[in-house]
């Protein structure tokens, strides 16, 4: 897997990955010299675990013919104050919305992601605690 970033200007870069094509902006912040015109790397790090464990539990939930109706991940990380700013705490929230949803089901769903197949979080797990809520909501 490879993936280049371009620099456009100031802090302002264009991000690509070569397996699929796709670009998106890289930016900062003003505060620190930037535009504020493009994703800031460490969100793209949270949108990645994000989107990886995503697809984990909507594809073991569908195979468990779970009703879903709605699906949302979140995930919130507290940093160091002091650089490199690192990540300290993550929480992913998983919100769910379906028809009779099994929670048991929903959390072993979690639970395969984080332990088998996601290797976003199996890689950041690593390096920083991370836990997980899952809310289940009747459509």
């Amino acid at each position: 897997m490879d993936a280049k970033v371009t620099w456009s200007h100031g802090l302002s870069f264009s991000g690509q990955g070569f397996s699929s094509g796709f670009e998106l902006p890289l930016g900062a912040e003003a505060q620190v010299g930037g535009e504020n015109d493009g994703f800031r790397p460490m969100e793209l790090i949270l949108i990645g675990l994000a989107g990886c464990t995503a697809m984990d539990v909507i594809s073991i939930l569908q195979k468990k013919r779970q009703d879903v109706t709605a699906f949302e991940v979140k995930v919130h990380a507290e940093r160091a104050e002091n650089h490199p700013r690192v990540f300290t705490h993550i929480t992913i929230e998983y919100i769910l919305t379906g028809h009779g949803l099994d929670p048991a089901a929903a959390e072993r769903a979690a639970e395969l992601s984080e332990t088998k197949y996601c290797p976003a979080q199996a890689m950041l797990g690593k390096a920083v605690p991370i836990e997980r809520r899952i809310t289940i909501l009747e459509a």
